[in-house]
């Protein structure tokens, strides 16, 4: 989702935070974007500034007190700029009497105005937190997302090249599925991706010749997982009669990378042909990866000891 309007993110947010939709119901449709913030600062959501005005505006004691302090024409004038803006919403703290003046103008320029029972930082940190979540870029990607050794790993490949029966038997050796089919991957920070399963497809795989299976049904509630960090896409290719794989690819691995939601993310290529134990390859992929996390290449090591002993050699 890009875009939210005022009645979407009241109702996603009103019972956590306690408020209530007192004025300007008529501007429900006021719309906050994502982007929105990069030539505005400091945020969408903040506290009441007239200077730089964030698209939701959180009122409390001290701006109250703000525009308690001034007089009548400066009062007005701070007022009309908040009003201007057509900010998304306004909310009121602590349960604070609204001003009559603030409510009419609420009511007069079709801007929503909301009264929260919660303090000024519980509204802001959770508000934000909420809007970075719903506008942020997002993808759906076809695969088999899955949590392996507590690394979250996507299984792509061509249609028909095992993907959900590898997911299967990986799920049958402990580990967890989150998504199978179409993943949604959500940017919640500059390099890290989550990974969730759409409400639809929770806690289903489809694997041919079985059908669609429940897989929380069948192995149990700990067979499951809500979301997952995505650290690793691992990429089934048919092994083709044949072609043949190059001598440092034998010695590295088919390591790549896939940019997804412009984050590079590592990228395993496994061959797949009769006889290979894919789930065993998959674990040692991860593996494999976690031990290159802590700065543990075999793939260099091996290349570093040949290196070793060919200076060791006697000159011919």
């Amino acid at each position: 989702m890009d875009r939210l309007t005022a009645r979407q993110l009241f109702d996603s947010t009103h019972e956590r935070m306690g408020m209530r939709w007192i004025a300007g119901l008529r501007g429900e449709g006021r719309v906050l974007e994502h982007g929105q913030s990069v030539s505005r600062r400091p945020s969408l959501v903040g506290y009441l500034n007239v200077i730089y005005p964030n698209k939701v505006q959180i009122i409390g004691t001290e701006e109250l007190n703000y525009l308690d302090g001034r007089d009548s024409r400066q009062r007005w004038e701070a007022i009309q700029k908040i009003a201007a803006y057509r900010p998304a919403a306004l909310i009121v703290t602590k349960e604070q009497p609204v001003p009559a003046d603030l409510r009419e103008m609420a009511e007069e320029t079709d801007t929503p105005l909301w009264l929260s029972s919660k303090r000024g930082h519980e509204l802001l940190t959770y508000l934000q937190y909420h809007l970075a979540r719903t506008l942020a870029p997002r993808v759906t990607l076809h695969g088999v997302f899955l949590e392996v050794f507590s690394i979250g790993v996507l299984i792509t490949g061509e249609s028909g090249s095992g993907k959900s029966e590898l997911a299967l038997e990986l799920i049958s050796r402990g580990h967890r599925l989150v998504a199978d089919d179409a993943t949604e991957f959500t940017l919640i920070a500059p390099d890290v991706i989550d990974g969730a399963c759409p409400e639809l497809l929770q806690d289903l795989l489809e694997v041919r010749g079985l059908g669609v299976l429940n897989v929380r049904e069948m192995f149990g509630h700990t067979a499951v997982k809500p979301s997952k960090y995505l650290r690793l896409v691992i990429h089934l290719k048919p092994l083709r009669e044949g072609e043949d794989t190059d001598a440092m690819t034998r010695i590295t691995g088919d390591v790549g990378r896939r940019n997804i939601l412009d984050v590079d993310v590592p990228m395993i290529t496994i061959p797949v042909a009769p006889g290979r134990n894919l789930s065993v390859l998959v674990e040692a992929a991860v593996r494999s990866q976690a031990l290159k996390g802590k700065g543990i290449d075999p793939a260099q090591t091996f290349m570093d000891r040949q290196a070793h002993q060919m200076r060791r050699l006697p000159p011919w």
